[in-house]
């Protein structure tokens, strides 16, 4: 498994009228979840999109337990639980500032040839860095 934790602040910009965070946000917030996964592996999402990979996202499910709020700084945890093949699965726990958990999701992304647009396995530059940081 692979867990990695992100923290973000929620901006005015990214809330409603009752100063909770708008539903649409969350995916954005996944999304730099992700990225921050990747980076700390040691690889940049822009460095596997300069081999040739991209990674599209094929599904994306989420429950909200509580409101997040506006000016509260956000822990997102972050986790790859199975190896990948052609598809990587993502988990997700937002927690709040009083460390209650208000969130859960789950995105599933597979990989493209950019040259081919054809789905591949996970190609093996990406794997050594997975393999590298997987704990049991």
């Amino acid at each position: 498994m692979i867990h990695t934790t992100h923290s973000i602040r929620v901006r005015y910009a990214e809330t409603d009228p009752m100063k909770y965070v708008y539903y649409g946000i969350y995916a954005q917030y996944l999304e730099v979840a992700r990225v921050e996964l990747f980076r700390t592996l040691g690889i940049s999402y822009d460095e596997i999109e300069n081999q040739g990979i991209w990674l599209p996202v094929s599904e994306y499910s989420i429950k909200y337990l509580k409101p997040a709020l506006y000016d509260e700084i956000l822990e997102i945890h972050t986790f790859i639980k199975k190896i990948p093949g052609v598809r990587v699965e993502f988990e997700y726990e937002i927690y709040n500032s009083s460390k209650q958990k208000i969130t859960e999701a789950k995105t599933t992304l597979f990989f493209l040839d950019s040259k081919t647009n054809k789905v591949i396995k996970c190609p093996s530059f990406l794997m050594e860095f997975i393999d590298k940081n997987w704990q049991e």
